[in-house]
């Protein structure tokens, strides 16, 4: 009985709290601009309702049951102050909105984690190990405020694993803009043709970059939107190149030769720093579980014989 009072306090005082946060955090409108509320949940919607892109007709998950989902997930994200929202878009901006999400939605899950996990401490602390009431609500406080983080550490490495894609196929990708670029299309028509034979992040890139230029955007602010968006040093040169040579007229072919030529040098440099690495890095694997196996192995049989001979008469 005391185990259930004490939750219930716990959950109603964590309610309380954030629906002060609620009242001290009001939703500013002028977060994003049209564009962006547009490009918000897919932002590739422009170039999907083509001919050539349209897909077939969604299944029942993506009409009723996604929406559903991320309508409820926008509910408890309301509740968080409003402080952080624009730094946390910009990062599921940079991991590409995993699964959709938006910076609402993103909240709601780490309130779920954190109600989960802290549930979940509790229960194995009160219930299962037969602590203290004190322990089990130090280890619920613990566990809610591991969980709300929790989904802060998978945003991190959804961002690197993406940068990582694009840094890989951006040489490739780039010498293919270079072959189209001097056999007489325009940049914006070897963007497209780019995506229309790879589909990685780079491409979904690609993808977004014409969309914001279809829908009224300049080739210079969305190449900066872009760039803004992937925080890369790779890409910020290269859209930094492209952009100079676009305003001082010079040939975007050359240019774009130029920084193809840059990107395999840097990155035949970094698999050079990589391979040096190897070594240091099989040192420990190596020495704490190949080492002991093999001298089990190579010593082992010889252990009671060296005991038969120095153990006794």
């Amino acid at each position: 009985m005391p185990y259930a009072i004490l939750l219930g306090a716990a959950v109603a005082l964590s309610v309380f709290f954030f629906w002060i946060g609620r009242r001290a955090a009001r939703a500013t409108a002028g977060l994003d601009d049209q564009l962006g509320r547009y490009l918000e949940d897919n932002p590739n919607s422009i170039l999907q309702d083509s001919p050539m892109m349209r897909s077939a007709e969604p299944s029942f998950a993506e009409r009723v049951l996604a929406p559903a989902v991320r309508n409820f997930l926008n509910r408890l994200g309301s509740l968080t102050p409003n402080r952080n929202v624009e730094t946390l878009s910009r990062r599921l901006e940079t991991a590409g909105r995993p699964f959709g999400l938006t910076v609402l939605n993103f909240l709601g899950v780490k309130f779920i984690a954190a109600l989960l996990l802290g549930a979940a401490g509790f229960a194995l602390f009160a219930v299962a190990l037969h602590q203290t009431p004190t322990i089990a609500v130090i280890f619920l406080i613990i566990f809610a405020v591991l969980g709300f983080y929790v989904p802060e550490l998978w945003l991190s490495t959804v961002i690197r694993s993406r940068q990582r894609q694009i840094v890989r196929a951006l040489p490739d990708a780039l010498d293919m803009i270079v072959v189209c670029t001097e056999a007489g299309q325009s940049f914006d028509q070897a963007l497209r043709r780019v995506s229309e034979y790879w589909h990685d992040p780079l491409t979904d890139e690609f993808n977004r970059i014409l969309a914001e230029i279809a829908l009224g955007r300049t080739r210079h602010e969305a190449l900066t939107a872009a760039a803004y968006r992937i925080q890369l040093t790779e890409m910020s040169n290269l859209i930094g190149a492209i952009i100079q040579a676009d305003m001082l007229g010079v040939s975007i072919a050359k240019v774009l030769r130029v920084q193809a030529d840059q990107l395999r040098i840097i990155r035949r440099q970094r698999a050079e720093e990589l391979a040096h690495q190897a070594s240091i890095k099989m040192l420990f694997p190596l020495v704490f579980l190949i080492f002991p196996a093999m001298l089990a192995v190579l010593l082992g049989p010889a252990i009671p014989l060296i005991l038969e001979t120095f153990g006794g008469p």
